[in-house]
């Protein structure tokens, strides 16, 4: 498509599509919040405890930048 192999798009899709996604999650999470009226601790717990399953993530593209950029394995 457009020039692009399968790899090149699904590439582009893990690393902008899924980050435009979580960030979209922050806005909805930070939205809740707002709504509910939940406060400072209220908030924190929220980005808590629903933010936690996108850290997974972020944390899988830190340590395969630190693998790459240090050649291990």
């Amino acid at each position: 498509m457009f020039g692009y192999t399968e790899a090149q798009i699904a590439q582009f899709g893990m690393t902008f599509g899924i980050g435009a996604f979580m960030l979209y999650m922050v806005f909805i999470i930070a939205n809740l919040a707002w709504k509910s009226k939940a406060g400072k601790t209220g908030t924190f717990w929220l980005f808590l405890a629903l933010g936690l399953g996108f850290t997974g993530f972020l944390a899988k593209l830190l340590i395969e930048y630190i693998i790459e950029k240090n050649q291990i394995l």
